[in-house]
Parts: structure tokens; sequence; C-alpha cells
């Protein structure tokens, strides 16, 4: 992309997430998943990872997606998108991997995970949320494994982007960049994020815009 695409893509961005983003559905199992509309994008990652953050963070709205210090809190397939508009819904998806729940709760959360990003034809991207400070962890992985069998297309997000160090920051990226080579379904660039400085969101913003463009086109 020149300067000029990427000005246009980031003011895109930035009306897509201008709009009045509102919780519409919340699916705790597949079979109560909201009929197909449009295009999703959903939002995978380890618990306390920071997805919902992350979203309110897109969005400009504080408590559009619920916030919890307690990983496991979001127990649900949470669907959000603008009334009167039917182009694209974000979804906030459980965290996977440690959680303060039962094992067998926690199992079938993650059942409803792979089962949803295996089945689901108006998933157009998932972007898998990586903290920054840690890095990939084979829990990452089963994730992204699933997405190379669906074949859905997904980036890697690095978050809490301001919690470490730049130097630290790019080899982080670096490292993750080069474990994507092995999976076909993978952006090969990793975006860099934090929700508390906003860094990151404007990229984000604009990678999403230019996905519903070439949708359309």
């Amino acid at each position: 992309m020149n300067e000029k695409t990427d000005e246009r893509l980031i003011e895109a961005g930035r009306k897509l997430f201008a709009r009045d983003w509102q919780f519409i559905w919340a699916s705790p199992s597949i079979e109560t998943l909201p009929p197909m509309a449009g295009l999703e994008i959903a939002f995978a990652g380890r618990s306390n990872v920071g997805k919902s953050s992350l979203i309110n963070a897109l969005t400009g709205r504080n408590a559009l997606a619920r916030t919890s210090h307690t990983p496991g809190r979001t127990q649900e397939l949470i669907f959000f998108e603008v009334p009167g508009k039917n182009d694209l819904r974000l979804v906030d998806m459980p965290g996977y991997g440690y959680a303060k729940a039962p094992k067998s709760q926690v199992a079938s959360w993650t059942e409803l995970i792979h089962r949803f990003l295996l089945g689901r034809a108006s998933l157009a991207r998932v972007y898998v949320l990586i903290d920054a400070r840690h890095g990939i962890k084979d829990v990452d992985l089963e994730v992204l494994k699933t997405l190379d069998r669906s074949a859905v297309s997904y980036q890697i997000v690095l978050t809490k982007a301001d919690q470490v160090k730049a130097a630290e920051l790019q080899a982080r990226i670096a490292e993750t960049e080069a474990a994507l080579a092995k999976h076909p379904a993978a952006f090969p660039n990793v975006l860099a994020t934090s929700s508390r400085s906003a860094t990151g969101m404007e990229g984000l913003r604009a990678a999403m815009a230019k996905l519903l463009e070439e949708r359309a086109s």
C-alpha cells in the first residue's frame, strides 16, 4: 500500500468504528448462534489476554465488552454490531487456557471455540491475541492448528505492548512472525497493540476496513 492508500484506509477504519456499536447476542453453545449476516470478525486468545479491552478500545466504548481481572469471565460467544448495518459483526470469544472455573466448564468453552472456528461460514477473519510479555504458548498453537484446518484467515495481535520495552517488543514480533511461517492460514505480519495507550488501534481498524472493501468488491 502507498501512503495515500494508507491514509484512506485509516480514515475508513476510523469511520467504521465511530459507529454506534452495540451488544446483540450471546451464545453459550453452537446451537444458539445468531443467524449469519454479513461478515464476522472474531477475537480469540488466552484467558485475560485482553480481548474485551481491545474491543472497547477499537470502538471507543469503555463498557461495550465486559472486562474483568478474573480469567475466564467471558463464558459465551458475544456478538456486537451496529443497528441498521449488517456488513460487519465483532465476536468476543471465551478465553482458552487457564480460568478460575471447573475443568469441565473450561473444556466446554474450549470445545465451543474450536467448533465455532471450524464451522462458521460467515467468519471472515480471526485475530488471535497474544500477550506481548509472554509470546505464543502451546495452548495458542492448538487454536492456530484449528484455524489452519478451517482455512479461515487469521492474524496475530500482540496485546499489552505498552508493558514491554521497545527492544523486547521488536524481538517478540520477530519471533512470532518466524513461528507463523509454519501456518498456512496466517497473515505473515504481526500487529502490536495496547488498549491502554491506543497503540496499534489505528492500524487494526484500517485492516478491518480493508477486509470489508475486499469482500465487497
